[in-house]
């Protein structure tokens, strides 16, 4: 997802196993906000471990930005463990809420749609069609703007989650 060309402003996924407790979320954005760090995205979960949760950041920068989020990251006490998943393999989704105006010539075009990029219809009225859709944010993307002609009512979105490919040879992570 990232590009390694130096000087060049990219998207960056790091993922952070913090301790969870009250306070690290306000202490890990903090530490952004001070630094005048870009967040394009930041996603935060339980995992297997309820004393642990993950932070998935997407930070928007060049080698260096990323190299000093990956430091002051790690100077914060709570954070367990970071990766950075510059240069490696990884399945990255979003997922997103959108309403769509739903006039009636046009229902079963906007039921298509859904249909067609594997969205699914999670509310409908008379007049309007709730989707859920999840995948990578360049599809994201392209089944918003294949909404925009019908009308958008309203849109929520997740930051991204990613986690790294495995290894097929040894079903390890990649490095």
């Amino acid at each position: 997802m990232a590009d390694t060309r130096k000087g060049r402003k990219m998207k960056h996924i790091i993922s952070a196993l913090v301790q969870n407790k009250p306070g690290v979320l306000a202490h890990v954005a903090g530490m952004f906000a001070a630094r005048a760090f870009n967040i394009d995205s930041l996603a935060v979960g339980r995992t297997d471990d309820p004393q642990m949760s993950r932070m998935t950041i997407v930070v928007i920068g060049d080698d260096k930005v990323v190299e000093q989020v990956r430091k002051q990251l790690a100077k914060i006490v709570d954070v367990v463990k970071i990766q950075d998943f510059s240069g490696k393999e990884v399945i990255a989704r979003d997922l997103m809420l959108i309403c769509v105006h739903l006039p009636p010539e046009k229902r079963s075009e906007i039921l298509a749609l859904a249909e067609l990029f594997k969205a699914e219809v999670v509310d409908i009225g008379q007049k309007v069609v709730m989707i859920e859709f999840a995948g990578p944010e360049e599809k994201i993307e392209a089944f918003i703007e294949a909404c925009r002609p019908y009308g958008i009512k309203n849109m929520v979105r997740t930051g991204t989650i990613a986690m790294a490919k495995f290894n097929q040879a040894n079903g390890s992570e990649s490095q």
